[in-house]
C-alpha cells in the first residue's frame, strides 16, 4: 500500500503559516484519518515523517542529531523536534493546570479580561417571587489591560558540538529548558495571584498571629490553617500553593500523619490536606508564604503563542543563538477566590 507521507514535500515555509502549528500544516497535507486501521494509525503526521526518514528520537537506539540533516527536507523536521521536547519539559514540571480556571488563546500582547463583582447581598441565591425583579449579575470588561510577556531561553551551542550527540540525550537538555520556562510562567501566575493584574484586585493578605488568624507569628499550626480556610466563604479553598519551608512545617503536623494521606502520597505522589485542599510545593513562592485559592474561580491563563523556535536558524544549523520562547500572561477572575497567608 502506497502512503502519501512518503512523497510529501517539506519546506521551512510550513512553520510560518499564520495561526497554525507545523504539525497542523502537516496534518492538512497528510491527515491521520487516512491511516485508520493501518499500522500507522497511532502516529501523527510529524511522527510519520520521522518514520519516512528513519529518524529514531527515543530509547537506547536513538539516532544522533546529524541524522536530521541527511537531506534538506529532513532538516525541516528538526525545529519541531526541539519544540516538542521543550513542551514535554514544560508539561512534566507544570503546576499551572492545577491553579488556573480557564485558558484563553489570544494573538497580541495586550488583553482585556472580564469581571463580575456583585455586591455581597447580590451573591445570595434568593427565591424570586412571581412578578418580582430577578437579581442581576453584571459582567464587564476590566479597566486595565493584562500584559502578556515573552518568556524563554537562548539555545547556545555550535552544530559541531552537538551533531554526534544522541537525540535521546539532547532532548533531556531541551526538556530542562522547558522546565525553566514553566517555572518562569508559574512565577508570573503567583505574582498575579498575590498582587493582581493591574485592575485593583490584589489578594487579601493575612498573617499568622493577626486577626482573624490565630496562633503565633513565625509558627504554623493546624488551627491556623483552619482559620485560613474559614476566610474563603462563599468560595472553596481547594488548592494550596506553599513554599518549601511551610511544606516542612505542615508535614510535621499530627493531622498530616493520617494513614490515608500517606497512602495517597505513596501511590500518586500527590498530597492533600485534611481540609481537602490539593497541596502544591513550589520554590517560586517566597519563604514563609502560602496561597490558598479556589482554582475554579481564581486565575485565567492567556496564551499568546505555544512554544516558538527560530526555525530558520535551526534548519540552517545556526544553533549559536537560537531562541526558544512562549508568550503568556495571567488575569485575575474573582479577587476573593485567592488569599495569601504569611507565617
Amino acid at each position: 500500500m502506497a502512503y502519501h507521507f512518503d512523497d510529501l514535500k517539506l519546506d521551512k515555509g510550513m512553520y510560518s503559516v499564520s495561526g497554525k502549528s507545523f504539525t497542523a500544516v502537516l496534518e492538512e497535507e497528510d491527515p491521520t484519518e487516512r491511516y485508520r486501521g493501518t499500522a500507522l494509525e497511532e502516529m501523527d503526521a510529524y511522527q510519520r515523517q520521522l518514520k519516512r526518514f528513519d529518524i529514531k528520537v527515543k530509547g537506547a537506539g536513538s539516532d544522533v542529531v546529524e541524522k536530521f540533516f541527511q537531506t534538506s527536507q529532513s532538516a525541516v523536521l528538526f525545529p519541531e523536534f526541539v519544540a516538542r521536547s521543550v513542551r514535554q519539559g514544560m508539561e512534566e514540571a507544570d503546576l499551572l493546570p492545577s491553579i488556573t480556571a480557564a485558558e484563553t488563546r489570544f494573538e497580541g500582547l495586550d488583553y482585556r479580561s472580564i469581571a463580575s463583582v456583585p455586591e455581597k447581598s447580590k451573591k445570595e441565591l434568593r427565591r424570586v417571587e412571581e412578578g418580582s425583579v430577578i437579581p442581576q449579575t453584571q459582567v464587564k470588561t476590566q479597566e486595565n489591560l493584562v500584559r502578556l510577556h515573552k518568556r524563554g531561553r537562548m539555545l547556545v551551542a555550535s552544530y559541531e558540538a552537538i551533531r554526534y550527540q544522541k537525540l535521546d540525550l539532547f532532548s533531556v537538555t531541551l526538556r530542562q529548558i522547558g522546565a525553566y520556562i514553566s517555572r518562569t510562567l508559574l512565577e508570573d501566575a503567583i505574582d498575579v495571584l498575590e498582587n493582581g493584574d493591574g485592575n485593583s484586585n490584589a489578594a487579601t493578605k493575612l498573617k499568622v498571629g493577626t486577626s482573624p488568624i490565630g496562633g503565633i507569628a513565625g509558627t504554623l499550626k493546624y488551627d491556623d490553617l483552619v482559620d485560613f480556610w474559614a476566610q474563603f466563604d462563599p468560595y472553596e479553598m481547594n488548592t494550596l500553593l506553599v513554599s518549601g519551608d511551610v511544606m516542612l512545617q505542615m508535614l510535621k503536623m499530627d493531622e498530616f500523619r493520617d494513614p490515608m494521606t500517606g497512602l495517597n502520597f505513596q501511590g500518586t505522589g500527590k498530597l492533600t490536606t485534611p481540609l481537602g485542599a490539593n497541596l502544591l510545593r513550589t520554590s517560586a513562592l517566597g519563604t514563609g508564604k502560602l496561597i490558598g485559592l479556589d482554582r475554579r474561580y481564581a486565575l485565567e491563563m492567556v496564551k499568546g503563542s505555544d512554544v516558538m523556535v527560530e526555525y530558520d536558524k535551526l534548519i540552517d544549523r545556526q544553533l549559536e543563538r537560537a531562541a526558544i520562547t512562549t508568550i503568556a500572561g495571567f488575569a485575575k477572575v474573582f479577587q476573593d477566590a485567592a488569599k495569601v497567608l504569611t507565617v
